[in-house]
């Protein structure tokens, strides 16, 4: 019998951005830990090459025997590839250089664009139990992150607090658009995410005025801030919250992470930590 005090689904999220270097794998794994924190139980699949993820959350490479390339490619289960992390709560799929082919590996698949949305959505992923899914894109408009466009509920943008902060933002939120479009009408932006901000500098602050008189209420009230612990954390594979739990970042990426279950509440038996 289905457990009525259980959301029917995990909300889905995609943290995108073409831009590299812009806080998004840093905002994957330390806004997961802050859900878990809550409460929540959360799958971060890991689709970038790089494998940052992975690698920011203790998963070395002798334990990544199968990746997201596996789910994507080679059509394995995600239940058969999620991998528990330190953090009781957070799971990973992880992900490694091998998917740095797919593009070529999947431009004669006819369904090249759904592959990762039908692996989220088949039976067997229920019994993970999960309350959200979060997809840490490659830093690219790829054929990937096309995949995570289309299985993903809504997208979360990290937006470095720099002169050309803006700049780019318009051809993924044209993606986006051309994805809702042909492929997943009910694909919305979760929000903008303000990184690498430095309020005693009269750029960030100006940066930070422009994009909330641009993108208005997409903007999340959070402001995630330049913190030399939040560049440590992931060479001890740990994110913020453990690794300096009192530090500027973890208070930054909880008040995420309070946002987002604002918009979507866990249900009371989630947040109960009943399971």
């Amino acid at each position: 019998m289905s457990d009525p005090t259980r959301a029917s689904k995990p909300h889905i999220v995609a943290i995108a951005n073409q831009k590299g270097g812009v806080g998004k794998t840093t905002t994957s794994i330390n806004l997961a830990a802050g859900l878990v924190e809550r409460g929540a139980r959360v799958l971060l699949v890991d689709i970038d090459p790089q494998g940052n993820a992975s690698t920011g959350l203790g998963i070395g490479p002798d334990r990544r025997k199968l990746t997201s390339y596996d789910v994507i490619i080679e059509d394995r289960a995600i239940a058969d590839v999620a991998l528990s992390t330190a953090i009781p709560g957070l799971l990973i799929c992880p992900g490694n250089a091998d998917l740095a082919s797919t593009d070529i590996e999947l431009v004669t698949n006819e369904k090249r664009s759904f592959l990762l949305h039908d692996a989220l959505r088949v039976h067997s992923i229920d019994a993970l139990a999960l309350d959200f899914i979060l997809i840490d894109c490659p830093p690219s408009l790829s054929l990937l992150t096309v995949n995570a466009l289309v299985a993903a509920d809504a997208v979360l943008v990290p937006l470095q607090a720099e002169f050309f902060a803006l700049e780019g933002l318009s051809q993924l939120m044209l993606t986006i658009r051309e994805v809702r479009q042909t492929a997943n009408p009910g694909l919305r932006v979760e929000g903008v995410l303000l990184t690498m901000h430095d309020g005693r500098n009269r750029l960030s602050l100006q940066v930070e005025a422009d994009v909330r008189a641009t993108l208005g209420d997409l903007v999340f009230t959070t402001i995630i801030p330049r913190d030399v612990r939040l560049s440590e954390a992931p060479s001890f594979g740990q994110p913020i919250l453990t690794y300096d739990s009192l530090s500027r970042g973890s208070e930054a990426y909880r008040a995420l992470a309070n946002e987002v279950l604002l918009r979507h509440p866990l249900s009371e038996r989630s947040a109960q930590g009943v399971r």
